[in-house]
């Protein structure tokens, strides 16, 4: 199986035009995520560019994350387009490794179950 085509990336712009330039920039920061996780099914970025706000907040760069079991979700915002997808990314790669670090502590130290109303039979 090819797992190149098992993975979708979608980027959309909000009041802001995609550039070749600035799609290529999302997918080479986006394949770092593709690379550290083999179950994400797709991630949706969506540039904003907001006018109405300061210098320093203008660009907003939201991340969803379709992943085997919950979707992980993360937005920053910076005062450059590049520099906002480059913190998303870092943002989602740390949720990742938090995720898988979580799960692996899960698995390693099973909760026990203590059955007091049943009755097991002994064994011989």
């Amino acid at each position: 199986m090819n797992r190149q085509n098992s993975h979708e990336l979608i980027v959309s712009g909000i009041h802001l035009e995609l550039t070749p330039s600035l799609k290529f920039y999302v997918k080479e920061k986006t394949e770092r995520l593709f690379r550290h996780e083999e179950r994400i099914l797709r991630i949706r970025v969506e540039l904003e560019c907001d006018s109405k706000v300061d210098v320093a907040n203008r660009f907003k760069a939201k991340g969803h994350m379709t992943i085997n079991g919950p979707e992980l979700n993360a937005t920053v915002s910076s005062d450059e387009c590049h520099k906002a997808v480059s913190l998303l990314t870092d943002k989602l790669d740390r949720m990742l490794r938090r995720r898988s670090r979580l799960q692996k502590e899960k698995r390693n130290h099973p909760h026990t179950i203590e059955f007091s109303d049943v009755i097991l039979p002994k064994t011989v």
